[in-house]
């Protein structure tokens, strides 16, 4: 494989590499990449120098990918697997999803880092590195910006919805409780 658990590898070096198999798994693996909902409008340039900043990751099961206490400015993209998020030990989430996005959002404008992030099965993940987009060309900096948001903008509503849903179950809890005096 052209990826190892400890190390990313960029997709310029997989695509570099001989022998045969190699490039096959390569253009598998490009392939995979193009089904990803965020990457859904991205002509062939703009998945060009969106591939020059990111790298491909495999992780084995149990192991850390992203620390909460340690700001990485990565993004990934759930290509396969399983993750498990948690913050200060309690789980928040299990993505499973291809095209699951998660990570150190902070440099994008989205908040605060949402936890530690585990595999939990053998897991492959595309990482793209933000501090980089701002040096892209100016076309393919805004497209990119505009699916990253994009996507960051599904997650967050998707965690306002759930929020709003257990705020509103412990206020009803909460006054059940006091009406049982």
């Amino acid at each position: 494989m052209f990826y190892g658990t400890d190390e990313a590898v960029s997709i310029k070096e997989a695509f570099e590499m001989p022998p045969a198999d190699k490039l096959k798994e390569s253009v598998d693996f490009l392939e995979k990449i193009k089904t990803l909902p965020v990457l859904e409008g991205f002509d062939e340039n703009d998945l060009k120098e969106l591939l020059r900043i990111s790298k491909i990751s495999r992780y084995a099961p149990g192991e850390l990918i992203a620390d909460e206490n340690a700001s990485s400015g990565w993004i990934y993209y759930l290509i396969a697997g399983r993750i498990r998020i948690a913050k200060k030990g309690v789980e928040s989430a299990v993505l499973r999803r291809t095209g699951d996005v998660f990570g150190d959002m902070g440099p994008m404008g989205a908040g605060d880092r949402l936890g530690s992030v585990h595999a939990l099965d053998e897991t492959t993940c595309l990482k793209i590195n933000v501090s980089k987009v701002d040096g892209l060309p100016s076309e393919n900096r805004f497209v990119f910006r505009y699916a990253v948001f994009r996507s960051i903008a599904e997650v967050l509503a998707k965690r306002l919805s759930i929020t709003t849903e257990k705020y509103l179950k412990a206020k009803e809890e909460l006054e059940r409780f006091r009406n049982t005096d």
